[in-house]
């Protein structure tokens, strides 16, 4: 056969004198090209269709909400509380006479100082303006604080035959407080009355007689300061210092046993210091972001 005996209209073209197949000569390639199109197309539309399928059946990512920002815990010094207190403290005591059994006497009798043990408790509200606090506070001691010493330059018969004694048995503060807050630790300091129990006595010094004695309560001034710490919801723990400023004062000695009585001026300081502890009534802290 000729390769003019061909029909390019049945078979994919040959022209006589190429041996080419051509899309224009072959009705039956171009046919084939527009099939295979439309395969390729459903191809990708099923390859669509199973992928957004897979992407429906997969679990939904859970929903994490985000954390809450930090909070500070911010110590809340306001409200009433009540604590007790013991320590250590010391008085000095200087005296003088001023008379003896109603006549004039002025005679100097030296200072000695007392010493010992306190504790008591105290009672107080605060309230606190940003990083300052402010309080008042009442507080009231036992105390043991004894001291001693030969009377100098007096005496009755001879020299050195007098002693003079102190012993402080109790002591009220009543203060205003001023202080400065980092968070749960206080620096404050503190000031106002002071009231002190005394009992002043003179003895023999050989033979520790008893002569005459007064006992008195004396007013006076103290100033102090504190550092406490809140430790746990409601409780803190601190120390304190305060000097008590009592001003001379003339106190009568009753006559008993011995029928001499004086009178006398005694002027008293006190320095002490102690542990304390405190319940506060009220929230331990604020929340600050």
């Amino acid at each position: 056969m000729e390769l003019t005996d061909f029909n390019p209209d049945d078979v994919c073209g040959f022209r006589v004198t190429e041996f080419r197949a051509r899309k224009d000569y072959c009705p039956t390639l171009a046919k084939g090209n527009e099939t295979m199109k439309r395969l390729f197309i459903i191809a990708a539309s099923v390859a669509l269709a199973s992928a957004s399928a897979n992407a429906a059946d997969m679990a939904a990512r859970p929903y994490t909400k985000a954390p809450p920002p930090a909070i500070a815990a911010v110590y809340d010094w306001s409200g009433f509380y009540v604590g007790a207190n013991a320590g250590y403290a010391t008085s000095r005591n200087c005296w003088n006479f001023e008379s003896f059994n109603g006549l004039p006497f002025t005679a100097g009798q030296g200072c000695h100082d007392a010493d010992g043990a306190v504790a008591g408790g105290q009672i107080g509200y605060r309230w606190q303006a940003a990083a300052f606090v402010f309080g008042l506070e009442a507080q009231g001691n036992w105390a043991d604080l004894q001291g001693s010493s030969v009377s100098t330059p007096a005496f009755v018969f001879a020299p050195g035959d007098l002693t003079i004694n102190s012993k402080l048995q109790a002591f009220g503060l009543f203060t205003g407080q001023v202080g400065y807050a980092w968070n749960n630790v206080l620096l404050y300091a503190k000031g106002g009355a002071a009231v002190v129990d005394n009992r002043f006595y003179h003895t023999f010094t050989g033979t520790n007689a008893l002569i005459n004695s007064s006992d008195n309560t004396t007013w006076g001034a103290t100033v102090g300061a504190g550092l406490e710490v809140g430790f746990a919801p409601n409780w803190s723990v601190g120390v304190e210092y305060n000097h008590l400023f009592m001003e001379r004062e003339t106190f009568s000695f009753a006559a008993a046993p011995l029928g001499v009585a004086t009178t006398n001026s005694i002027r008293q300081d006190v320095d002490m210091v102690t542990a304390r502890i405190n319940y506060r009534f009220g929230g331990p802290a604020i929340g600050r972001y």
